[in-house]
């Protein structure tokens, strides 16, 4: 079996790889609209989670530690150096490709339970390009258990705009962001972001602006979507989420190896902040065949104006 998929759609050109079930490529007119960390750089596309899903939880957990309806769990330890159990089981995990067309895949993924998280759950992804529309994800889990299942998920797409992320204009319709300690972990209620470096709900540069950041209150705009923006000179890519993910954690990508650093911006919907496993937080509760799903996309756009 491939281990990628390819699908067109007019001037779009996407391709979907089963580790996963990321999006690897995803280009307008020949023009790169994600980052291509698998073929840019080696490992380094893997080891900053380029374009793969996160799921049943996206970003960290304290320690690894929750618990759920009376019972504690334990997860591995997989990012050793902050403590945290981070963005989930099924990031590095084979998906298969169950129904593709030239401009359709779908990916699916089932885990069984296992020691720390003990709920089974049929996971599938759909990927969908349209000439006009750019791409569409859409990611659906059912609790496939005999009981109730604590259930979050995100994507870890790189925008890119073809200059570094310092030249870049960013609007990010976001009120609130998430003040974290020095791992990362949530230490408090969100914060409005009116005067704070990371106000970027007019468009502006990113210069110098480090991010690791989630954010929430995000303002929708026509169907009820809200829109990320990220500009260079003569291109723009915009993510939109829906209701359905109601947080949005951003990442500059500050050290990044094999030249990556601060290459692309990580723009993740999610639909539950950093720890919500631990805390409850937009935490979903999936009963038995319960299902929950996820809707974002990503398309090429028109330049936002640069600020003077």
């Amino acid at each position: 079996m491939s281990e990628a998929v390819e699908l067109v759609a007019g001037d779009y050109r996407a391709v979907i790889g089963r580790g996963g079930a990321a999006l690897q490529r995803l280009t307008w007119c020949g023009e790169d609209l994600v980052w291509d960390g698998v073929a840019g750089s080696g490992s380094h596309g893997v080891e900053a989670f380029q374009g793969r899903l996160m799921a049943p939880w996206p970003n960290r957990v304290d320690k690894g530690r929750y618990t759920f309806q009376g019972a504690e769990y334990q997860l591995d330890i997989t990012e050793p150096e902050r403590g945290t159990a981070i963005h989930g089981l099924v990031h590095s995990r084979p998906w298969t490709v169950v129904d593709a067309d030239p401009a359709h895949a779908r990916l699916c993924l089932t885990l069984d339970g296992e020691p720390g998280y003990p709920f089974p759950l049929e996971l599938a992804a759909d990927y969908r390009l349209d000439p006009a529309l750019g791409l569409t994800v859409n990611v659906a889990a059912r609790n496939v258990g005999p009981s109730a299942a604590p259930y979050g998920f995100g994507a870890h797409p790189y925008l890119t705009v073809g200059v570094p992320l310092d030249e870049a204009t960013l609007h990010l319709p976001a009120r609130l962001r998430q003040p974290v300690d020095d791992r990362l972990l949530p230490t408090g209620p969100p914060q409005n972001v009116a005067g704070t470096d990371h106000d970027f709900r007019a468009p502006r540069r990113v210069g110098a602006t480090r991010f690791d950041t989630a954010f929430t209150g995000l303002r929708p705009g026509a169907e009820g979507r809200s829109w990320t923006v990220l500009s260079g000179p003569d291109r723009g890519v915009g993510l939109w989420a829906d209701a359905t993910c109601g947080w949005l954690q951003v990442f500059s990508a500050d050290g990044l190896p094999g030249g990556a650093h601060r290459c692309a911006l990580a723009v993740e919907p999610m639909t539950c902040p950093p720890n919500a496993l631990a805390t409850g937080r937009s935490l979903r509760v999936l009963e038995p065949g319960q299902r929950s799903e996820a809707h974002f996309g990503i398309r090429r756009m028109a330049p936002a104006p640069a600020p003077d």
